[in-house]
């Protein structure tokens, strides 16, 4: 019984994983209605204001954090670089470190 107990769990676990994974984004490499495409700079700068654009996107419909009209990859990176940057990345910790 606990055998298969585990592996309906793990089942589940499973499904709700891949449930939440993201879908295709039909706006990719298409202009918005300026005619224009984010690409890589724009990424950067998204990702850099993240959590400022999160909070005002909680009050105001017209605000998102992520901009779906993106030229693919090249904006993805600037995006995650973005983040990074404002969060200090992920050597912060590393270099605060006391050395004895």
């Amino acid at each position: 019984m606990k055998k298969t107990l585990k592996i309906v769990t793990i089942f589940v676990m499973i499904i709700l994983i891949v449930s939440c994974t993201a879908g295709i984004n039909q706006a990719e490499n298409k202009p918005d209605k300026d005619g224009e495409i984010a690409g890589f700079w724009k990424g950067l700068w998204n990702g850099f204001i993240i959590l400022f654009s999160f909070i005002i996107s909680v009050f105001n419909d017209n605000v998102t954090i992520y901009e779906v009209h993106n030229s693919g990859g090249w904006y993805n990176f600037g995006f995650l670089l973005g983040i990074m940057f404002f969060f200090g990345g992920s050597g912060g910790g590393a270099a605060s470190r006391r050395r004895r």
